[in-house]
């Protein structure tokens, strides 16, 4: 495999320059600081005298332009304006929500507690459907400019052959690799082709139970980092498990509550299984791409290895029988 680890994004974004971004911005810092879990940008809690603790997010250099930031700063509150429980970044100074200090742009959270929602009952299904009908009835009001697009190329192509470029996949699984992607990459284009007519608008685009905090009041997101433009039946798939006749039976519970405020088309369902595909060939693209980051092989040991990339070309296979037999409501 070939490894690239001479420098990475954040070398330079010690200690003392975290408490100092969030002095410059007129915070007075007590020395508490807390690493959060995440890995393509970094977070922290940071501890403010006399104050809540706040949460920093410092963007990884290169990823995002400052347009494409903003415009999801905006989507965030946009959202709470609208009364959706988002956390928004905080306007500081003149109502700036993005800051720059020493080549890092990074934003300033409220701290915001929950835990992750298990979904196991019909009305916890119904809160998060309406949850995400009041989202997408907001995201369908106007356009992405700057946010990406979900679509086949980006996720499926260009991880593929940014994948075979690099040399990750060991001699004797490359044909293999190779041909099974290729063959569900034609599927996936078939799939989408059929789909032509799905509305495309602005969604959460990483909607999985770990970016959704639960509490007595029910969910509210804590990140839109991987906002994008796509059909609305992204931010439902993840939110499903199971076998196909549980996933069906949570799908129309969620469905239930998501239709009091946002109509859905029902066609989009047969891209499940498309967009679970690209996720898994985009996943391991993504891990690819931060090898140099120190903080990825310690995450991801077995990424180096055959075993993984054995294990994943299966994975794609079972992918490419269920693609065959999408499932429908």
């Amino acid at each position: 495999m070939e490894q690239q680890r001479s420098g990475h994004p954040y070398q330079n974004l010690t200690p003392e320059l975290i408490l100092h971004c969030l002095e410059s911005l007129g915070f007075v810092c007590d020395g508490r600081l807390l690493a959060l879990n995440s890995y393509e940008n970094r977070v922290y809690q940071i501890g403010i005298e006399e104050q809540q603790p706040l949460i920093a997010k410092f963007y990884r250099p290169g990823r995002w332009s400052r347009d494409a930031i903003l415009e999801e700063h905006a989507f965030a509150c946009e959202l709470a304006q609208h009364e959706i429980p988002v956390v928004a970044p905080l306007s500081i100074g003149d109502g700036e929500t993005l800051h720059e200090l020493q080549g890092f742009l990074f934003a300033v959270y409220p701290r915001c507690g929950g835990r992750w929602p298990d979904l196991d009952s019909r009305e916890d299904r119904l809160q998060m459907g309406r949850f995400l009908g009041r989202l997408h009835a907001v995201g369908a009001t106007r356009r992405f400019e700057h946010r990406g697009r979900l679509d086949v190329d980006s996720m499926g192509t260009a991880p593929r052959e940014f994948i075979l470029k690099k040399n990750f996949v060991p001699d004797y699984l490359i044909e293999a690799y190779s041909t099974v992607t290729e063959d569900l990459l034609r599927k996936i284009g078939t799939l989408f082709e059929a789909s032509h007519g799905v509305a495309q608008i602005r969604l959460h685009g990483d909607c999985h139970k770990g970016n959704i905090l639960w509490t007595d009041k029910g969910p509210h997101f804590v990140d839109l980092d991987d906002c994008r433009t796509g059909p609305a039946i992204q931010d439902l798939w993840m939110l499903l498990s199971g076998e196909r006749d549980e996933m069906r039976e949570q799908l129309e519970n969620l469905l239930e509550g998501y239709q009091m405020f946002y109509d859905f088309d029902y066609s989009s369902v047969i891209l499940i299984e498309a967009l679970r595909t690209l996720r898994i060939m985009n996943y391991a693209a993504w891990i690819a791409r931060r090898w140099n980051d120190p903080a990825f092989p310690l995450a991801f040991p077995w990424f180096d290895s055959p075993r993984y990339w054995e294990e994943h070309i299966l994975s794609l296979r079972e992918q490419a029988a269920a693609l065959d037999s999408p499932l429908i409501l």
